[in-house]
């Protein structure tokens, strides 16, 4: 509809309103959420900012200015984008700083909401755009320094940084850093741009890079090293208006990777999503609680929920000690201590979360809007010289042991350690066969080549490695062969990408996109039914951009970024390594 051509009638209104209208891709646009102040009692916005959003494909959605926390976090947690808009100044309360005497007016329950939404959405892996105010809001939630004024506080000459004429025109340059992602989106290089404001940042947060400043050095641009967040310290809103196409791609880009992040969320909304490998009760001597977001764990039931995580085999992990009687009796002892208390701890929360041992329970617990917790025993070495504890702890709803762990145990031998029995031990054929009657799966990850291989061998049912890599791509002793992976297929198993650092890369620059070169590699080498994602954490997994529950969903996204189709997504994050637990538990 033309400007000025808006119809008087409601027939015509109601015509225009009852056209159904769909997207030529078939996907709905995706939610962008564009923070607003307040002016006269009412939450507003700048136009500039919503027509933006449009022009770039997004759907924008106005987040209204409020102090209750619940309803910003329903909000948070339908939106695709963030949009940080500008504004008025901050206060340096946040800070831990007093008011400069130049300080303008401050809004602190604007600052109270956008800090929260901006929190609520950085934990949920959101993608994330500031504009002005919004860049240096991004900055002082990151941990960085902001100037409550530049022209009294910056040391050395300032140019003018709040213009006089309409945001539609530019007022001064900025270096654009090459390599940057917004040198990707304006070109790198010197630019014109338009400034409103007389804070801004001082000092990068930790975790970003600048990726453009003013002639007299004021920061304005900032990234994210690891995550979709972004900001600039102009207005370029103001410069799409007049028509300024490559200042669109700022907003393009928030759009495309929200769409991106749209549909991840879409597949874990309707698909289970299993990480078969965690180390959180390791910290149950700190007196630490799933239930509770805890910044000492990579795993807990709210960062489950913000990374849209079902189910974590949670682990009872044995280091390997001595093998003497006493000694195994208190591993047995210990790994009863660990497992009661998880699910003591499950039970505990049982409003959100439930102990899972088939696929039935996990999707019926998804049903009630809860989370599936697994129990699993990492290292035979719990249960002693004693057969029958195998029974007993599958009664207690153990789905899985791994036979060993960095270290050679009455089992197997370790990949970690020096040849003993040369593989399976007879004792440790015998713990084979009865985790096959029981209906408990073989875990073979940390276990020598020989060990992998007997066990291949004497089991009757196909195997797991529920935190093992490739070593084709990261050469580690801890990691499978191809000839491991082919074996392992073969029997109808399936290897479990852990995302440990050292067992992803040989240089420190491990990414996301380095778990799904460990993904590919299995893919193309067997086939998508014999991969999955073990995590490793709160047991040494973790790299930047996937380094807890949360941020699991960016494995998603690189997945559909390289072209994993919904059928694929639902095998890697747990369809494959729910198949064998099915398998395993028939006959029991």
């Amino acid at each position: 509809m033309e400007k000025g051509n808006y119809p008087t009638d409601l027939e015509s209104l109601f015509g225009m309103a009852d056209k159904e209208i769909c997207c030529s891709d078939d996907r709905r646009k995706p939610l962008i959420g564009i923070t607003t102040y307040i002016k006269d009692g009412a939450s507003c916005v700048a136009n500039l900012y919503v027509n933006s959003v449009v022009q770039a494909g997004g759907c924008p959605v106005l987040i209204p200015l409020c102090d209750d926390i619940a309803l910003l976090s329903g909000i948070v947690a339908r939106l695709d984008g963030l949009l940080l808009t500008g504004g008025g100044d901050i206060s340096p309360l946040f800070l831990n700083e007093e008011p400069h005497p130049h300080l303008q007016d401050v809004d602190l329950s604007r600052d109270c909401g956008e800090i929260a939404v901006l929190r609520m959405s950085a934990l949920r892996q959101i993608p994330i755009f500031g504009i002005c105010r919004g860049h240096q809001l991004i900055n002082a939630v990151f941990g960085g320094k902001n100037y409550q004024d530049i022209p009294s506080q910056h040391k050395g000459d300032v140019i003018q940084h709040s213009q006089k004429q309409s945001r539609e025109f530019v007022s001064h340059t900025v270096m654009v850093k090459p390599g940057t992602l917004l040198a990707s989106l304006v070109g790198d290089g010197r630019i014109a741009v338009n400034s409103i404001h007389h804070q801004g940042v001082c000092e990068v947060a930790p975790g970003f890079e600048e990726s453009a400043v003013a002639p007299d050095g004021i920061n304005e641009g900032l990234e994210s090293k690891t995550s979709s967040i972004y900001s600039v310290q102009w207005h370029p809103e103001g410069l799409v208006g007049a028509g300024n196409k490559k200042m669109l791609n700022l907003f393009r880009h928030l759009v495309e990777e929200a769409e991106l992040y749209a549909r991840a969320k879409d597949f874990h909304s309707s698909h289970i999503s299993l990480d078969s490998h965690c180390d959180t009760p390791m910290f149950f001597p700190e007196k630490i609680d799933i239930g509770t977001r805890d910044s000492r764990l990579k795993v807990d039931l709210f960062k489950m929920r913000d990374g849209l995580i079902d189910a974590e085999c949670m682990v009872a992990y044995l280091p390997q000690q001595q093998r003497d009687d006493a000694a195994l009796c208190r591993a047995t002892r210990k790994a009863d201590e660990i497992l009661s208390e998880l699910k003591r701890q499950i039970s505990l929360h049982h409003d959100r979360v439930g102990q899972a041992s088939s696929e039935e329970d996990i999707v019926a617990l998804k049903q009630m809007g809860k989370k599936s917790i697994l129990l699993g025993i990492e290292n035979g070495y719990a249960i002693g010289k004693d057969i029958s504890n195998i029974s007993r702890y599958r009664d207690m709803g153990v789905v899985y042991m791994t036979l060993c762990h960095n270290g050679n145990n009455d089992i197997c031998d370790s990949a970690s350690d020096e040849p003993e029995h040369h593989g399976l031990s007879d004792f440790g054929k015998a713990v084979v066969r009865e985790m096959n009657r029981v209906g408990m799966m073989v875990d073979l990850s940390h276990a020598s080549e020989s060990s992998f291989y007997d066990a291949l061998e004497v089991s009757s049912t196909p195997i797991i490695a529920s935190h093992s890599s490739c070593r084709a791509i990261c050469d580690h002793r801890r990691n499978l062969t191809d000839e491991q992976i082919v074996a392992l297929s073969r029997k109808g198993g399936v290897v479990q990408i852990c995302l440990y650092s050292n067992f992803l890369s040989q240089t420190e620059n491990a990414d996301v996109k380095c778990i799904v070169d460990h993904i590919n590699h299995v893919v193309e080498l067997v086939g998508i039914d014999y991969v999955g994602i073990g995590s490793d954490f709160d047991g040494g997994g973790g790299i930047p951009g996937c380094n807890a529950a949360n941020e699991l969903i960016n494995v998603t996204k690189e997945l559909i970024r390289q072209g994993y189709s919904e059928n694929d997504l639902a095998k890697i994050w747990g369809g494959n390594f729910l198949r064998v637990m099915k398998q395993v538990q028939r006959n029991f």
